[in-house]
């Protein structure tokens, strides 16, 4: 995974996405925040990639979603930084 500037020619890839961060660090004791997240874009049918890191997560979604989906987690609760 990488920006798409970076991709090079001959590589197959899917282009459009955008990056909503979720940035930690979250205690691994600490379950189902990611869920949580991706829960109400599910709600609304709006497809996801999500990638976890040590102390990141990160959702894509294709960027034709990404007024959708934040609107979807702005009803949720959630505040866009």
């Amino acid at each position: 995974m990488c920006q798409e500037t970076q991709v090079p020619a001959e590589t197959i890839h899917e282009k459009d996405w955008a990056c909503l961060k979720l940035e930690g660090p979250f205690p691994f004791s600490e379950t189902g925040i990611l869920a949580s997240f991706i829960q109400p874009l599910s709600n609304r049918a709006i497809p996801v990639f999500a990638v976890s890191t040590f102390d990141t997560d990160y959702v894509l979604v294709k960027r034709a979603w990404i007024d959708k989906a934040v609107e979807a987690l702005i009803s949720a609760g959630y505040e866009p930084a």
